[in-house]
């Protein structure tokens, strides 16, 4: 058959439609969810001339392409090109010399899937089904039908009535599809299968008309493995559980309402073990450091940020910074992962691949296998250093790894892994236009809105003297499953009577920082930029306020947004602020409910109703409305105001979410 095309697995070059299928899936889902962070520079050929179609789309063509000719009829499946015996030095694919059979010339194997154990000489697999391998050719095939429908459409209604055959095909033989061995003990011995089908369903769910059935028989299967196995566990065989992360939680997370609580909690299953496995890393890594393990450091990395974004739930932050930040460079080794980024730092100069080995090719954006279990990694076939060990001094009997291109198994730079980075990377990469280019700031130098594109409301409060209405705003917001950020002073967080609500208040999951120590003003209410404070008492009371929240067991990085006190300050205290590495933020202008301080003896004195009179106005101006507000509340007022705003807060969160407003935190 013709078989040319798509992509090699690593440095070798063997091609398998599990890694092949998988790495289109994540191309196509990464530019589905940040189609902002693509651009297009080439066209399909790779010549640096666009083409009208966003480069990343036109290398998932050219993965779907090579998918049907693997699928080339119903029913008709294969599974791999060639096997070990292309293992026989480095060389350029345009420079192969690699004879199978003197018969075939250049010609190697392709291996049907069959449903029956493979291997052509002594090893075999374990193979006890097709739907593995035909789940993944479905959800690739049905998500490439959607995101190509304006580029192909007659390619696009081609990958959806194959993805509808290859979903029927792996219904009806069940189990699990491995690559075959050659001559060497290795392949990829995938153990799990229903995670595969529960995304070709839930794919095939939103591009066709019996997507009632389809999201039930998802759910049906992604009942049967609640979380990734991997996840929590010690270790685990090549590739036994794949794809490393289950995207078809995702969509059942995002579907209705009586999927989205199970599945998100299922999605959270898996994080909690692997957080739990981390808790006593320094580096706060609970993935088993099999081989690839940094592409489970991904799989996890993706589930943590699609459900912060799902659920607006914050508590793995801090996880959620150390997988990445173990990607470049913060572990024992203090050394990127990903081949050429960032730019002018320490990055695998010598990975185990030929483009780099024999020719000196960059090959940027390439994800290496990463750090391995010593115990394996003594045990592997054909590995020598041919370098002195430049890590020596920070390997360990538990975990090593070698910027050593004679090393295979930590440093050989893979197919799939590489286009896992493309969601999380490409993810953050709007996160970050979001607030450079679509955030506000004031002109004295405090960020007064986020990004006004979207519709999230930063709910804010301030506490210094006065908390009675802490519990009750907790549970409001409980209640609604919304999370919000909190400004306290020291003397709040000293004050026993407001201690348990402060637990409360990180304990589910909301944002706590600074609002001073000693609730200070910091310029004059007349004359802005006259200072009533010096910098180093600035900066004093800061750490004096920093010092009671570390006493709740918070940390610098959790707290490095803050509110300056009276909400007043000028450009001078802004430019401390950074100083410190700090981000200040204050109340949008107009939202007016900041003003809920005030008692009737006051000459700016506002009953409750007019201050939400107020901020629904605000929210129908046009094009921005609310997006990005953040809006200030006090939790606790001068007993001489007994109309409390807060007492009004389950009202104005359900008026806000019926009018399709999301609520984020710092």
């Amino acid at each position: 058959i013709d078989a040319s095309g798509g992509w090699h697995d690593a440095s070798d070059y063997l091609q398998y439609v599990a890694t092949s299928a998988n790495a289109t899936y994540q191309l196509l889902f990464a530019y589905q969810q940040n189609p902002q962070s693509f651009g297009d520079k080439h066209d399909a050929a790779g010549h640096p001339k666009p083409n009208g179609i966003p480069d990343v789309l036109d290398e998932a063509k050219w993965g779907l392409d090579w998918l049907v000719k693997m699928n080339p009829e119903k029913d008709v499946m294969y599974n791999q090109l060639a096997d070990d015996r292309d293992h026989a030095g480095m060389r350029l694919p345009n420079k192969d010399v690699i004879v199978y059979n003197p018969n075939w010339g250049l010609g190697r194997p392709v291996y049907r899937v069959t449903g029956q154990p493979q291997g052509l000489f002594k090893y075999k697999n374990r193979t006890t089904g097709v739907a593995s391998t035909a789940g993944k050719y479905a959800s690739a095939f049905a998500l490439g039908s959607q995101v190509l429908a304006n580029y192909y459409p007659t390619f696009a209604e081609n990958l959806l009535q194959k993805a509808k055959d290859a979903y029927e095909y792996g219904k009806r033989f069940p189990g699990v599809c491995q690559t075959a061995p050659g001559r060497a003990p290795y392949f990829y011995e995938e153990d799990n299968y229903v995670d595969d089908m529960e995304l070709a369903a839930a794919q095939l769910a939103q591009t066709t008309t019996a997507g009632a059935t389809l999201w039930k028989e998802a759910a049906a299967f992604g009942r049967k493995e609640p979380s990734t196995p991997w996840m929590g566990a010690d270790t685990a065989k090549h590739y036994q559980w794949y794809p490393f992360v289950n995207l078809g939680h995702y969509w059942l997370s995002k579907h209705n309402n009586v999927t989205q609580t199970e599945f998100r909690q299922l999605m959270k299953l898996g994080i909690d073990k692997v957080k739990a496995r981390g808790e006593t890393n320094p580096f706060l890594n609970g993935v088993p450091f099999i081989w690839c393990s940094n592409n489970l450091t991904v799989g996890i990395l993706t589930q943590l940020h699609l459900y912060r974004n799902l659920t607006q739930d914050h508590q793995y932050e801090e996880v959620e910074a150390a997988m990445r930040d173990w990607l470049f460079g913060c572990n024992p080794w203090g050394t990127s992962m990903v081949c050429g980024l960032p730019e002018g730092g320490d990055w695998p100069n010598d990975p185990h691949s030929a483009f780099t080995h024999l020719y000196n090719y960059r090959i940027d954006g390439g994800l290496i296998d990463g750090p391995i279990y010593g115990s394996i990694f003594g045990k592997l076939i054909g590995i020598t250093l041919y370098s002195p060990d430049e890590y020596a001094d920070f390997q360990s009997k538990l975990v090593v790894y070698h910027d050593d291109y004679g090393d295979y198994s930590t440093n050989e730079p893979t197919m799939d892994g590489t286009a896992s980075l493309s969601y999380i990377l490409s993810a953050y990469q709007k996160e970050g236009q979001s607030q450079t280019k679509k955030a506000v700031k004031e002109p004295q130098g405090a960020w007064i809105r986020m990004d006004t594109t979207q519709k999230q409301v930063y709910l804010t409060f301030t506490g210094h003297e006065f908390g009675e209405g802490n519990l009750s705003v907790l549970d409001a917001l409980k209640q609604q499953n919304v999370k919000a950020s909190f400004f306290l002073t020291g003397d709040f967080l000293r004050n026993p009577a407001f201690q348990p609500a402060i637990r409360r208040m990180i304990q589910e999951g909301h944002y706590v920082g600074m609002h001073s120590d000693k609730h200070l003003l910091y310029c004059d209410w007349k004359k802005r930029d006259s200072l009533l404070v010096t910098q180093a008492q600035f900066e004093k009371d800061l750490r004096d306020n920093f010092a009671e929240l570390a006493k709740f067991g918070l940390r610098p990085e959790q707290t490095s947004v803050f509110m300056p006190p009276y909400e007043w300050y000028n450009a001078a205290v802004e430019n401390w602020t950074r100083d410190l590495g700090l981000t200040m933020v204050n109340f949008t202008p107009g939202t007016g409910t900041n003003a809920d301080y005030t008692w009737p003896d006051l000459p700016n004195y506002r009953s409750s109703q007019q201050l939400y009179d107020r901020l629904m106005n605000v929210e129908k101006t046009p094009s921005t409305g609310l997006n990005g507000a953040i809006v200030l509340i006090h939790s606790g007022t001068d007993p001489r105001r007994t109309d409390k705003f807060y007492s009004h807060l389950p009202q104005l969160l359900k008026d806000l979410q019926a009018k399709g407003y999301r609520f984020g935190r710092f």
